[in-house]
């Protein structure tokens, strides 16, 4: 199957979905009235909020809900082949997330651009109101620590035991022979050239395994794991490992240097817009995105670089410190200093690949070589750990439907929208570019060898486990030749065992940029780097706006207690509840892994939907609409199922995984802390459910309720 009919297939009902049913929620459901005053104007006090003309709040309002869940979901998600992730990205988008975030936005627009916490207070009543504000703080804790993962696994270096007498031996092609790099006073460090082949007794099953590794290998081993302290070299091409050996992947210093030059970038942009060159907003977005390009560039010169490559090759633990502290100073200094200029870069960036992506999948065509199903449907699948129903609906959320999209609809954008009418472009247009970047995502995934996407997803150390499975999909697919050695060697990272799904879709990418007429496939490095920072920035700009939003949300929970701590502008409080916020989600991506955050990060992030089309159902019949109550209650319905359903099973293995033979106390800790979260999650969301239903059942009457 080739992309081009799926792409002009999706993008057709699309276009019918906004002619027709966004028309109809317009007309019927909402009933826009552009005689009505927007608080853009009501309450203008040109900083806050300010009327903006459509097409620019459009911009603003995609790239503040565009995080990077359109873009890893899909690809995640690939686990069960393209067609199921496909179904739920086209209809999920159009029923569902894209309904969401437009009446949001009308419901808060006539409320004064109020949050949906506070709406949930005044439309179904104060214990909604509290367990709403609580329920979004956890939650987003949650979607930051799976956003932040993902950039960890992309960036960070990692290190993976080898099984107790394993063997590597190199084939006759090797491009060259065993080598040791380094000798240290407590590791050496060798490098085996492939093609290689590792051989090892599984200690769970006890069978001997093989694994084929055509890229290099870089093996740590400790001095005194060698007869008299010293490495020696094997003779020939078989390499018997001494015993703790670990296999190390080193960190992407090309990938860290370029989304850190971001950061001082992007200060010197709210300099020059600020203080500078007050107001030249052309000047500062030209500068801001040339520095971008030639950091780009210059991150070629990183790697291998005797001071700066280590300096920026570093560890997954130094990776998550990093973005903690990125996270604590954008929720902490002035907006324009730091998160505004960068948002505002990152938006450029953002809307240009998507629509060079849109072009290059037209130009190119790529042929998806990944089944449209494949054997992991009935679960036991190496990425996402269980079946096709409940999880393709927790893995892939934004794209689909997202309740953090739900935080913005009722946030900015709704206090400058400058007409009633612009809500149906800005609301449910923007959800729909979304669920086309899904698809896009999807589609690049897809379009990689199976082979070469599970190899890249799926941890090291899990590999040996799921080889016959991951064997029995190349089967169905056609058993293709494997790609992975050579974008190992054209990007110049090692990219196997990189899951979180960012790395893949990298490779996607670049591989069908570097396929369009007039660009050499020498460019692949480029193209593959540029797609991490594209996924990277998606996602910082989440992780810095979402800290910031929990800050709030922290204070004003503190607030009632401790009036003071609420003033968002007393520096201490700022300070101490952006320290919770961080500590927070730094915990989880400090002892979490994808397939454990992705899945929590899915079930609150749909939990938040299902809050969110509570507070939209309760509104219709508050305001005497009930009889299009179905609009918000069908897609409720669904995704309340789904996500129940994928938290009990969660939930099960949390308990088992916490209880299991030989757990370690830490790990036993960790298990027990996502079930107690998950519980609470539920349990928060179950409130809000029944005081809604009572809500629903007993509506508010007020002649002024609109």
């Amino acid at each position: 199957m080739n992309a081009i009919p799926i792409l002009l297939v999706v993008l057709c009902l699309l276009s019918l979905a906004y002619r027709f049913y966004s028309a109809f929620l317009a007309a019927k459901v909402l009933v826009l009235d552009d005689s009505r005053t927007t608080p853009a104007h009501r309450f203008n006090d040109h900083q806050n909020y300010h009327p903006t003309n459509k097409w620019v709040l459009f911009g603003h309002h995609f790239a503040a809900i565009s995080g990077a869940g359109p873009l890893v979901g899909p690809v995640l998600a690939c686990q069960f082949g393209y067609f199921p992730g496909l179904l739920w990205l086209v209809f999920g988008v159009m029923l569902g997330g894209a309904v969401q975030d437009f009446t949001v936005l009308v419901v808060s627009i006539r409320r004064g651009g109020r949050s949906l916490a506070e709406i949930a207070r005044e439309e179904i009543g104060p214990v909604a109101g509290l367990a709403g504000a609580i329920a979004i703080l956890f939650i987003i804790v949650n979607a930051l620590s799976g956003l932040g993962l993902v950039v960890v696994k992309a960036l960070g270096g990692e290190e993976h035991d080898y099984p107790t007498n394993s063997i590597i031996t190199q084939s006759d092609s090797a491009s060259g022979p065993i080598r040791l790099v380094s000798s240290g006073p407590d590791e050496a460090i060798f490098e085996v050239p492939g093609p290689s082949v590792l051989v090892f007794t599984d200690p769970k099953s006890q069978k001997q395994t093989e694994i084929t590794s055509t890229e290099k290998v870089v093996i740590v081993a400790p001095l005194d794991s060698f007869a008299d302290a010293r490495p020696h070299l094997p003779q020939g091409r078989t390499f018997q490992l001494p015993p703790r050996s670990v296999r190390r992947i080193e960190g992407s210093s090309w990938g860290t240097f370029t989304i850190a030059c971001t950061v001082p970038i992007a200060l010197l942009v709210g300099l020059w817009m600020y203080k500078i060159r007050k107001g030249r907003i052309v000047e500062a977005s030209l500068i801001g995105g040339v520095a971008v390009l030639v950091a780009t560039w210059a991150g070629q010169f990183i790697p291998g670089h005797a001071l700066l490559g280590p300096m920026f090759s570093l560890s997954r633990n130094q990776v998550t410190l990093a973005i903690a502290v990125y996270g604590f100073l954008a929720s902490v200094l002035p907006v324009w200093l730091l998160l505004c200029p960068r948002d505002y870069l990152s938006s450029f960036l953002k809307i240009g690949t998507v629509v060079a992506l849109v072009l290059g999948t037209l130009v190119v065509n790529p042929r998806l070589q990944m089944p449209a199903f494949t054997t992991f449907i009935d679960g036991g699948g190496p990425i996402v750990p269980g079946k096709l129903f409940p999880f393709v609906f927790i893995t892939i959320m934004c794209g689909a439907i997202s309740g953090f999209h739900a935080l913005v609809s009722s946030g900015t954008t709704p206090k400058m929208i400058d007409r009633e009418s612009h809500a149906r472009l800005i609301g449910y247009g923007s959800m729909l570019i979304e669920g086309l970047v899904g698809v896009l995502a999807l589609i690049a995934a897809a379009s990689l060898n199976p082979e070469d996407y599970f190899k890249i997803n799926v941890d090291l150390a899990k590999q040996p486990q799921f080889e016959e499975q991951i064997a029995a999909v190349c089967k169905l697919a056609g058993n293709l030749p494997s790609e992975l050695g050579h974008f190992e060697e054209a990007t110049g990272e090692q990219l196997r065992g990189r899951s979180g799904g960012a790395v893949s879709l990298a490779v996607g990418m670049s591989k069908i940029f570097s396929a369009m007429p007039g660009f050499e496939r020498n460019l692949i490095a480029f193209w593959y780097h540029v797609a991490i920072m594209f996924e990277a920035l998606f996602i910082l700009t989440t992780i810095d706006t979402g800290t910031r939003i929990a800050r709030f949300l922290v204070q004003e929970l503190v607030g009632k207690a401790w009036p003071q701590f609420g003033r968002p502008g007393w520096l201490p409080g700022a300070v101490l509840s952006t320290a919770l916020v961080v500590l927070g989600w730094g915990y989880f991506i400090w002892t979490g892994n994808i397939d454990t955050i992705w899945p929590m990060f899915g079930i609150a992030n749909q939990l938040l939907a299902v809050v969110a089309l509570c507070v939209v159902t309760a509104v219709l019949f508050n305001t005497g609409r009930g009889r299009y109550a179905w609009v918000s209650l069908a897609p409720l319905a669904f995704v309340l199922t789904t996500t129940t359903s994928a938290g009990v099973l969660l939930m099960e293995r949390f308990w088992l995984a916490a209880r299991a033979q030989g757990v370690s106390p830490g790990d036993a800790f960790k298990w027990n802390l996502n079930l107690a979260l998950t519980v609470i999650m539920l349990a928060l969301v179950g409130v809000i459910l029944i005081v809604s239903i009572r809500r629903w059942l007993n509506p508010l009457q007020s002649k002024n309720r609109a």
